[in-house]
């Protein structure tokens, strides 16, 4: 830490700049478009670095990575964070283990977000790939990923998260006709749960196509 900002500058200096690594080939896959999505890293015990809203998310630099309390209010900087930091933080605040959190909108994650809503959940059961989720050992298991009502008023999404929380283990959430949430331990971690279901849901997706065709 500094006298300047209540957190370790350095420390900031290293996330942004797996920050600006990680989300520029997440916007090579098409996953953030039109300067959607929001990423970011655990700081320390009170903060969090996170990327400033409305930058086009394949071209960031450092100045675009700006540092929140986990009450959600800009830190160091008049930089508008995400209207949606406080689905970041209250994940930070609640899981002191939980270092990356990655929102993205690819289209088999919108798609299936609209496709899933009425359920509630998408079912994901028998994938070899659901090992690819922390604590998970075995492919005879089934996760239901939440698919929550969108909502421009982030206290109502957040309240509805941590009743799910409350439910059970959870490594991501889709919001209707938005996108994914998923997070980890460290970037590693969050970006294989992060590709482990964009991967399962272009599956369930393929496998209702087909179905149709028939």
């Amino acid at each position: 830490m500094s006298d300047a900002f209540p957190y370790d500058s350095h420390r900031l200096c290293e996330l942004a700049g797996e920050i600006i690594v990680n989300v520029r080939e997440l916007a090579q896959l098409g996953w953030t478009p039109a300067t959607s999505s929001n990423f970011s890293r655990r700081l320390d015990d009170r903060h969090a670095a996170i990327t400033v809203s409305g930058r086009d998310k394949g071209k960031l630099k450092e100045a675009d990575i700006m540092v929140v309390d986990f009450d959600g209010n800009a830190v160091g900087s008049d930089h508008r964070p995400s209207a949606e930091t406080l689905l970041h933080t209250q994940l930070y605040r609640r899981f002191p283990e939980i270092g990356c959190i990655l929102h993205t909108h690819s289209r088999n994650q919108t798609v299936a977000s609209r496709l899933f809503a009425g359920a509630g959940h998408l079912r994901l059961a028998g994938y070899e790939l659901l090992k690819a989720f922390r604590g998970n050992e075995t492919h005879e298991t089934t996760i239901d990923v939440p698919v929550l009502p969108n909502s421009q008023h982030m206290p109502t999404l957040a309240a509805q998260v941590d009743a799910l929380l409350d439910a059970g283990p959870m490594w991501g959430y889709l919001i209707d006709g938005h996108g994914l949430y998923a997070w980890g331990r460290d970037m590693a971690e969050a970006r294989r749960h992060l590709e482990a279901f964009e991967f399962l849901f272009g599956c369930e997706l393929d496998i209702r196509r087909l179905s149709a065709g028939h």
